[in-house]
């Protein structure tokens, strides 16, 4: 499995942009001969493509050979001319698609092209070349995310990730996004095959009877713990065929009683064989996750200069601040790591870890809100109501969540760096990350169970609004007749789907504009549904019909009670578990909470364990206008960079700044402002030997951020490419 690469092979990775972050590695560095420091403020806008609809999109483009591949005109898969943006085909109509991105795929003769992606908890195949849906791929056309798990399919209704995974060879690496409420799925890693899709292996988050880390969990925490999964960027080394895992906090995030224990492999950096799923080597960054400190951020692969030596390594940034290093082979540290005590838990029957890990490699945030560090620009009002709730509060790093007080955490669950937010030059040893001072404010609050049951007054209510409004349709019994069964429908859709469909009506049926909210809610849950459960993918709104070269739509159509069922409520008979249960939200109200500046990006040179230069990025908020040197609060959340082997450091900012940055020492060589906001990766791509930069502005400007898509001149929702004009 241990290769020599040698230098021209590893630098031919760097020269597409076929996968999400540019290479399978995730570093988003390219190979740009021709735009370099000295031309780099030359760049203009040489063409858009307008995403042609109101909506915002979170997905990077992809390019191969000449050919771009977007999304836009509601929710449709584009492929345009990557010079031109003339449109080749449209596959309309994937509501539920990966949202960031999707994968390529191609045999060695060329003679088969996919596209993979998830929708609606299923991997699909698309025909690269046609658009159109690839039929025997997994079965009549997906794969059903939900099997596999070990756990009842039907009670999983969320699994698929926002994030398109990583091919290797011929597999599809893939994690999951299965919420943070307790009883979701786990987040095992799977591999299938591109072009059959077969599920190839399973990387066990949380392990099974027998398997290494079992003994870090209550015996029977893999029926019911979930979590524990990879939803950002795995990070492949290719040649030595190894698949590099960061996954994230298990359920539930804040409060772990029924899962006591350091919990292998939550929040650990696990090192696995890209072909068979074989764990390597791993190394927990934190234990006992009580702070939803996911390992989010790409791993990045690196050659550094170590004690003399050139090692090549994997570096992992994290959402509290820390950058772990690892010789990539062994897992051995390459800098050192302590055990340090930390505050215990009073929570009833939990049980914090009584140690963290902490390298001795310096912090990239900090970790503590104190009186003298309050946001200056605070009315004195708002400053006066903050020194008191310090007063009363604790914070600190791994200070324990309570019901009894209010925890400030710095950084909180959006702190720190985040997906998207590291980048590297490979062979010089610098890490790139994006990061921003943003706090969570935790109180835990025991969880009270819903009242599921109606009344009598509540049936006898529903009963005659379907006797009035459904009967006639639906049946005497919801068995269907004009329109379909509706037995257990609560099951396969969400309260909000149920109640637009309802009011404003779909097809031939009518709205029924009258209906309070009341009998909607009770008429959801006598159809079998939970009013409360929440909705992660968009509604099934009527759109506009699509102009273009439309080839197909709606992907490969799942069979509706094949999509959704009930999820877990409680725990398996004869599990030992607490009694009660504590949830907080995430406290994510002060993303200003303390002085700037608020957003950063900064150059870590793994070499000597260092940060080489730091500078603010972003600009506006509710404090500051303009004034770059704050950077913004919740200003690199989805943003990105693209880093040249020119040494240029293209970084996205809030307020639609994109800036060229000097690799050396950060400052800037270019800048721009986007019409629209951006929330995606940028890619980079070389056509007919001219290098593009192509930025996603499809999302709006906050309302604390200046509105430029209002501007005298600005282009509308779309995909922006970005290069130096040739010469007339």
């Amino acid at each position: 499995m241990i290769g020599c690469e040698t230098e021209t092979e590893k630098r031919l990775e760097h020269t597409t942009w076929s996968h999400y972050g540019g290479s399978p590695d995730q570093s988003k560095f390219f190979e740009s001969p021709s735009i370099t420091k000295s031309n780099v403020s030359e760049m203009q806008m040489l063409w858009s493509y307008p995403s042609g609809d109101d909506r915002f999109y979170f997905f990077s483009p992809i390019i191969v050979d000449s050919t771009m591949y977007v999304l836009g005109k509601n929710s449709s898969l584009i492929a345009i001319h990557a010079r031109t943006g003339e449109e080749l085909w449209i596959h309309t109509d994937l509501p539920g698609i990966t949202r960031r991105g999707i994968n390529y795929w191609e045999s060695e003769d060329k003679k088969d092209k996919r596209l993979l992606f998830t929708l609606n908890n299923s991997i699909q195949a698309i025909n690269a070349d046609t658009g159109k849906s690839i039929l025997d791929f997994g079965t009549e056309g997906y794969v059903d995310l939900r099997e596999g798990l070990d756990r009842d399919p039907t009670s999983v209704t969320r699994i698929q990730s926002m994030m398109p995974g990583v091919i290797y060879d011929d597999l599809l690496i893939l994690g999951s996004a299965p919420g943070e409420a307790y009883f979701s799925p786990p987040g095992h890693i799977r591999a299938y095959n591109v072009v059959t899709g077969t599920l190839e292996w399973t990387f066990h988050t949380i392990p099974h009877p027998g398997e290494y880390g079992y003994d870090t969990w209550p015996k029977d925490a893999y029926k019911y713990v979930g979590g524990a999964n990879v939803w950002s960027e795995i990070s492949v080394d290719s040649e030595r065929g190894i698949a590099y895992l960061p996954i994230g906090s298990p359920t539930y995030d804040y409060y772990g009683a029924d899962r006591l224990g350091s919990n292998l492999f939550a929040n650990s950096l696990v090192a696995v064989n890209a072909r068979t799923g074989e764990r390597i080597w791993h190394y927990q960054t934190v234990h006992h996750d009580l702070w939803d400190y996911d390992l989010s951020p790409a791993p990045q692969l690196l050659t550094v200069d170590k004690d003399g030596k050139k090692v090549d390594a994997v570096a992992i940034a994290t959402k509290h601040g820390f950058v772990f290093v690892f010789d990539r082979v062994t897992g051995e540290s390459l800098f050192p790591i302590e055990e340090k005590p930390f505050p215990k838990s009073q929570m009833p029957g939990e049980e914090s870890w009584p140690t963290q890990p902490i390298t001795s490699l310096p912090s990239f945030t900090r970790h503590e809100v104190t009186k003298e560090n309050l946001n200056p620009f605070f009315s004195d009002s708002l400053r006066h109501d903050w020194l008191q709730r310090l007063d009363s509060a604790k914070t600190g790093l791994y200070v324990p969540p309570s019901d009894q007080y209010e925890t400030i955490m710095m950084p909180g669950a959006l702190g720190g760096a985040n997906y998207g937010n590291t980048a590297a030059d490979p062979e010089n040893g610098i890490m790139y990350i994006q990061t921003q001072e943003y706090a969570s404010t935790y109180r835990l609050s025991k969880v009270e169970p819903i009242n599921k049951e109606l009344t009598l007054n509540d049936v006898d209510k529903v009963k005659s609004l379907y006797s009035s409004s459904c009967i006639s349709c639906h049946g005497p019994n919801m068995e269907g007749g004009a329109g379909p069964s509706l037995k257990n429908i609560g099951h396969h859709m969400f309260y909000s789907e149920f109640r637009n469909t309802v009011i404003n009506g779909k097809g031939v049926m009518p709205g029924l504009v009258h209906v309070d909210e009341a009998s909607l809610k009770a008429l959801f849950q006598f159809l079998g549904g939970d009013p409360e459960r929440r909705n992660f993918r968009r509604g099934n709104e009527e759109v506009a019909p699509v102009d273009g070269p439309v080839v197909a739509s709606g992907g490969v159509i799942i069979p509706p009670d094949a999509q959704r069922g009930a999820p877990m409520e409680k725990y398996p008979e004869g599990v030992k578990h607490p009694e009660a249960r504590y949830t907080t939200d995430y406290g994510l109200d002060w993303p200003g909470l303390i002085d700037p500046p608020w957003s950063s990006i900064l150059a870590y040179d793994l070499n000597n364990g260092t940060i080489k230069w730091r500078r603010p990025i972003g600009v506006d908020s509710l404090y500051v206008q303009g004034d770059e040197s704050k950077g913004a609060p919740n200003g690199t959340q989805r943003k990105g960079m693209v880093i040249t082997s020119t040494g240029i450091v293209f970084v996205t900012a809030k307020g639609g700044r994109v800036y060229a940055l000097d690799s050396e020492d950060g400052s800037v060589l270019w800048e721009t402002t986007l019409s629209n906001e951006t929330n995606a990766q940028p890619s980079m791509f070389t056509l007919n030997g001219k290098e593009y930069l192509v930025i996603n502005a499809t999302s709006n400007f906050r309302k604390d951020s200046y509105d430029h898509s209002k501007k005298p001149g600005a282009i509308a929702k779309g995909y922006v490419v970005y290069g130096i004009p040739d010469k007339k």
